[in-house]
């Protein structure tokens, strides 16, 4: 097996768009998770509908599936991609108290979408952010990260499998 390197840098060291073209075309998927915690208060008043700027997880979920569909714009070496699906899940979680996102990225092509997930779920835990922020400066994001990605010559990944299995 080759040594592990980083696939976006040419040999010179200079930033380089990856060239998938020899790839097969498989079915990719990815699932990102990301969570935002905030004051109880603030949890009760977004799950009872009562935010000043409206229907805060509707809108976060909106702002997600956009962003996944942007991301090419947004992270200058990735491949615009044709996305046949994309889902962005928001829970309560009493325990953090905050809302837990979670956000699906999937395509039949030569590259992954696991920017793409990642990037649905880190633009709808700031979108919570910008629309509850009137009440609760203090929220903090974080917990972005892939929990699992299918397809392609790599393989499946799972957070939490063993590196072997990657």
């Amino acid at each position: 097996m080759s040594e592990p390197r980083l696939t976006h840098l040419a040999t010179d060291g200079t930033a380089d768009m990856v060239d998938v073209s020899a790839k097969a075309e498989t079915l990719r998927t990815a699932v990102a998770e990301g969570h935002i915690r905030m004051q109880p208060e603030t949890l009760s008043l977004i799950l009872a509908g009562n935010a000043l700027k409206g229907d805060v997880i509707g809108t976060a979920r909106l702002a997600g599936i956009m962003a996944a569909k942007q991301t090419a714009s947004l992270i200058p070496l990735c491949h615009p991609l044709m996305l046949t699906k994309v889902a962005v899940e928001i829970a309560p979680d009493e325990a953090l108290p905050g809302l837990r996102v979670t956000a699906m990225a999937r395509l039949t092509g030569r590259t992954g979408v696991e920017m793409e997930a990642l990037t649905a779920a880190s633009v709808a835990c700031l979108t919570i952010y910008d629309m509850a922020k009137a009440v609760d400066r203090g929220m903090e994001i974080g917990g972005i990260r892939l929990l699992e990605k299918s397809g392609g010559r790599s393989g499946d990944f799972r957070a939490g499998d063993s590196e072997a299995a990657r």
